[in-house]
């Protein structure tokens, strides 16, 4: 231990100081001058880098940094929309070219004048030559890294130029990746197709996304997309500060402020840190005294709250976060100074042995529980459109709808900071993947380093969100080695040998470099290799052990029934496709020709091969024919709310044995038919008014099966409830057939059976075509929950043929009021408002005859324009007419 430490130890602070020689105290303060940093994003200048037959390209043109040279060039009107018809065909060449960025900037002589001079590159997307004042200093190889390079001798008082040479992913990549003994196969591939059949995507640490997937185009991006600035500093800066979480229960919590320091000579500084909650006074400050030495130094303080105010997923508890300060002192002067927000909360994967396999459930501050939650996706094809206001809007729309959770999916991005700011805020868990979105990856140690490092930047930049609650290796790279085709043929072709080397590499990766780097760098988070996986315990993607992807609903055309055949300890992807409503088509389609799920620009716009054609595959076994295609666009949208529904609904059925529904997907990157609840403009689509419902904390879920009903009650609530169970019996023209309560008492965090009903019972009361169950559950008077069986499929039923709906609008303070009432059964009712942008409360739900619905609209539209706009549309109105025997 050196002097100085083994002097704060043993004599205290101020003993300590006084005991320091003088000649060291009488370092010149002013000397350890604090860092600066300047943004450099304006002048910008881009042109093409390589041969094009158009030679405007080849003038320089205006560029927005940070961003995309798609989106410069769309800014400079030399592409048309990338996003509208099947423009993404025509627009591939942006991706095989290379781009030139420069610009001038000012040092002036303070500038100069520091002892450190650094650019810092957060992101360079991805293959990327850096040249200062015509001098190369920099290559890059990772879009997802962030660079330092030091520049104070590169630097001249005056103007100084930068300049970006970015090379095409692809072309460069190509005769590399041919030139290997073997290719390895690749998710992306298989999508759209790649330049000579070769797969480079493996290869190159870029969003997989990007080169295509089977709901987004293939656009290859390349430019700066993440800030570049000139930091200065002196004899040090402070590289990292985070809050190390110890041990963290209701009565205390163990922590150390951690401070990594950059330095370039020794001093002797205090280091100062203060907390407060967000909105309360800052604690006195923690002081320590510090030896600081040329290199890397790591600087720990102890920190110990009473009765600290916890950090709770929504539902169970508030979001209270802390502010955390530091401050280095050299003598009296501040040399150094941040802050850093964050949540204090104890997070465990449990994992523990049972009867019937072994679980998995995450536990917050002791409370299991179970997550309710969507797949997010990048929220553009170009990630530098994607701003704060959207991301709270679709981040905010999950919250509405009882999300708890989302899976940040390893074939996008690591999100910008305001993300996870909106999740720590809203109480949203955040199941956070590397960049990993379904490849095998190479062995070498070049590209096992890279992503090492990659880990350690993103992990010190996201470590402190609490809704961070895992890291997981990467999104289905394991379960494709077991169970998919192109796998399997991958493996036949290539010799025992190096089938055993293909998956070591992995291990080594995912059960290695990945797992000890976020033991050493986010503990206590917790890790898994893969998304599905059983932790290298068995094959993954198995109903007991680990997480687990079902996806024959969809995939293989499997009834939506055989969701309620699962039983996994927690599934985190099966989703089921629909089409956007008629307002975001329009984006991207405009001749009447386009209106057809065959045409070239719907089917550009469906990137998943025959997906078209099995929504309506589906749509036809459950429905009757739709009478056009906006009748359809409004049926695939209900369809797909209903399939999901069976299967949410199924999972929290099953809970404590399963513990988690994630549903693919959340979001949309671009105007698309997918399986998004939410689209490319924020608009919820019919699933997401659904998971409104299946999603609330308290859930009635009627279960028909083997002709027998059984009435669950889910409950999410850390409280016990008193209820009241309400069955009827009802026609399709609101007679009462059969009336039944039962009180029950529903325990907290639970699911159970509270009574079951015999069809056969109910057979000689009502015909099955004409009639259906009605379950309301209520609480001290107050309707929590309702939920509808029928007996049989759709088209089968004799529902009521254009039912009249009448609605009234009223201004309320705030936005208006909606009453909707019928005299026959309406399913699936649809209120539309044109083009004007209206929040509304519910939307796609079902109004029985003489129980009226009252729904709230927030909107600056005003009540004439409402009332204009105005249609309603329900279930049978969207079919074809009956055609009638002559």
């Amino acid at each position: 231990m050196r002097l100085f430490q083994r002097l704060f130890c043993s004599l205290g602070f101020a003993a300590a100081m006084m005991a320091i020689p003088a000649g060291i105290l009488a370092i010149p303060a002013a000397a350890f001058g604090q860092s600066t940093s300047r943004v450099l994003d304006a002048k910008w200048e881009f042109r093409a880098a390589s041969a094009t037959d158009r030679a405007e390209l080849k003038e320089w043109h205006p560029a927005q940094v940070p961003g995309v040279v798609q989106t410069d060039l769309l800014h400079d009107n030399l592409i048309p929309d990338p996003f509208y018809r099947d423009n993404d065909t025509r627009l591939q060449w942006i991706g095989l070219t290379d781009w030139e960025y420069r610009t001038t900037f000012d040092a002036d002589a303070a500038m100069i004048s520091h002892e450190h001079v650094d650019l810092v590159f957060e992101g360079l997307d991805t293959f990327a030559d850096v040249y200062v004042n015509d001098q190369a200093v920099l290559h890059t190889d990772n879009m997802f890294r962030r660079w330092r390079l030091p520049a104070k001798g590169l630097l001249k008082a005056g103007p100084n130029t930068l300049r970006v040479v970015f090379h095409s992913p692809v072309e460069l990549m190509i005769p590399k990746v041919k030139a290997l003994p073997y290719q390895l196969p690749s998710v992306t591939s298989h999508n759209t197709g790649n330049e000579e059949n070769v797969a480079t995507a493996p290869y190159t640490r870029k969003a997989d996304y990007q080169f295509g997937w089977d709901w987004g185009p293939r656009y290859v991006t390349e430019g700066i997309w993440q800030p570049i600035r000139i930091e200065t500093w002196d004899a040090f800066h402070v590289e990292n500060f985070h809050i190390q979480q110890q041990r963290v229960d209701k009565d205390a919590a163990a922590l150390s402020a951690e401070l990594e320091i950059q330095a370039s000579r020794s001093t002797v500084a205090t280091v100062e840190i203060t907390y407060a909650e967000l909105s309360g006074a800052p604690v006195a400050p923690i002081r320590q005294a510090v030896q600081i030495d040329p290199g890397v130094n790591h600087v720990s303080v102890p920190i110990h709250i009473a009765n600290p105010k916890l950090w709770y997923p929504v539902g169970y508890g508030a979001q209270d976060r802390y502010r955390f300060s530091y401050t280095v002192r050299i003598a009296r002067d501040n040399a150094a100074q941040g802050t850093l927000n964050t949540g204090l909360r104890s997070i465990e994967l449990r994992r523990e042995v049972t009867k019937t396999g072994k679980s998995f459930a995450f536990v917050v501050n002791g409370i299991p529980i179970f997550a309710k939650g969507a797949d997010v996706i990048p929220f553009d094809s170009f990630p530098n459109r994607a701003t704060p206001e959207i991301h709270r809007q679709i981040l905010q729309s999950a919250r509405d709808a009882h999300m708890n959770m989302v899976r940040e999916w390893g074939g996008g991005i690591y999100e910008t900071d305001d993300f996870y700011d909106i999740c720590d805020e809203l109480g949203i868990m955040v199941w956070q993947e590397f960049m990993f979105g379904g490849d095998m990856i190479p062995g070498d140690v070049a590209f096992q380093e890279n992503v090492r490092q990659e880990a350690i930047d993103q992990i010190k930049r996201l470590r402190d969100h609490p809704s961070i609650v895992i890291w997981c290796g990467n999104n289905e790279v394991e379960t494709g080695w077991w169970h998919w085709g192109d796998r399997q043929e991958f493996k036949a072709s290539i010799s025992p040998d190096t089938r055993d080397r293909v998956w070591q590499d992995y291990v080594i990766m995912f059960a290695d470099i990945l797992k000890s780097t976020v033991s050493q760098y986010a503990d206590p988070t917790p890790y898994t290799p893969s998304s599905p996986s059983a932790d290298f315990e068995e094959i993954p993607d198995n109903q007991h052990n680990g997480d687990m992807h079902y996806w024959a609903v969809w995939h293989q055309q499997a009834p939506a029934q055989d969701y309620t055949k699962q039983f996994p300890r927690f599934m985190s992807e099966y989703g089921f496709q629909s089409f956007p409503e008629m307002r975001t088509i329009r984006t991207f389609a405009n001749q009447p020709g386009d209106f057809d799920i065959r045409s070239t620009v719907l089917q550009a716009h469906q990137k998943n091969k025959g997906g078209n054609e099995r929504i309506l595959t589906y749509m036809l076994r459950e429905y009757r024919e739709p009478k056009d295609f906006a009748s359809f666009v409004y049926l695939s949208q209900v369809q797909q709310a209903e399939i999901i529904k069976i299967g949410a609904e199924h999972l929290r059925r099953q809970r404590p044995r399963t513990m988690g529904s994630i549903y693919w997907q959340l979001n949309d990157c671009w105007p698309v038919a997918s399986w998004a609840s939410i689209d490319y403009f924020g608009r919820w689509k019919a699933l997401h008014y659904y998971a409104r419902r299946f999603y609330d904390d308290v859930l009635i879920s009627p279960f028909l099966h083997d002709d027998e009903v059984d009435v669950y009650v889910v409950s999410d609530k850390l409280q016990p409830l008193s209820g009241t169970i309400h069955m009827r019996l009802l026609d399709f023209s609101g007679n009462v057939l059969l009336d039944q309560t039962k009180d029950v008492q529903i325990p907290a965090q639970s699911s159970a059976i509270y009574f079951s009903v015999d069809r056969a019972a109910l057979s000689a009361k009502n015909d099955p075509r004409k009639s259906f169950l009605a379950f309301d559950l209520q609480v001290a008077g107050k309707p929590l929950s309702r939920n509808l069986i029928f007996f049989d499929v759709t088209h089968n039923l004799e529902l009521p043929v254009a039912p009249k709906i009448e609605s009234s609008l009223t201004k309320m303070d705030g936005g208006y009021s909606m009453t909707l009432r019928t005299a026959g059964l309406a399913r699936n009712v649809y209120v539309a408002l044109g083009d004007l942008d209206v929040q509304m409360s519910d939307n796609y739900f079902d109004l029985l005859p003489g129980e009226p619905v009252t729904i709230s609209l927030n909107t600056s539209s005003t009540l004439e324009q409402l009332k204009s706009a105005l249609t309603i549309t329900s279930l049978t109105e969207a079919f074809q007419p009956a055609v009638t025997a002559p």
